[in-house]
């Protein structure tokens, strides 16, 4: 047993003393991590949920606009999806994911918080039932698209061809 001089130790405790008293800064709430996901594996989820998916320039590249794209899509926002498909019974097909196109900011489709999903007249009249019926309309958005949020906190604007919805 190495025998340590009262002089070292009472420094080293000293030291741990001061390190204990010193202030803790508080910076506020930490962000959340977010997981990205690859095109590929958004696929599969989405498929394995029964939620489709389409493109109307038949792709997948997140560097042209008429692509469906998930690459570097958000686990959180895939995971929103699945719900959306299994809470509300509708068919969900996304038509947009997170290629280029969309309006920026943190928030955004390129960043992998955002998918609009389309309507059709039988998807219209599901989700908007669903939508209505379970989420609080807060108001039109600055381009007048009316919108509602879930008890999650997340955002469903209805821009008429399809949903354009934020999960934080």
């Amino acid at each position: 047993m190495r025998r340590i001089a009262p002089r070292t130790l009472l420094t080293s405790l000293g030291a741990v003393v001061v390190a204990l008293a010193l202030p803790v800064l508080y910076a506020g709430p930490a962000a959340a991590a977010v997981d990205k996901v690859s095109h590929g594996n958004a696929q599969n989820q989405l498929r394995t949920g029964g939620v489709g998916w389409a493109s109307s320039g038949n792709c997948s590249s997140r560097y042209i606009s008429t692509c469906t794209s998930f690459e570097q899509i958000n686990q959180g926002t895939l995971n929103g999806a699945l719900t959306l498909k299994r809470a509300s019974g509708c068919s969900i097909t996304i038509t947009g994911g997170t290629e280029v196109g969309h309006a920026a900011g943190t928030y955004s489709h390129f960043n992998g918080y955002k998918v609009d999903v389309a309507t059709s007249r039988t998807v219209t009249t599901c989700i908007d039932r669903y939508v209505r019926a379970h989420f609080t309309y807060v108001g039109n958005r600055a381009d007048g698209a009316p919108q509602y949020r879930s008890a999650a906190g997340n955002i469903y604007a209805n821009e008429g061809a399809h949903w354009d919805i934020t999960y934080y």
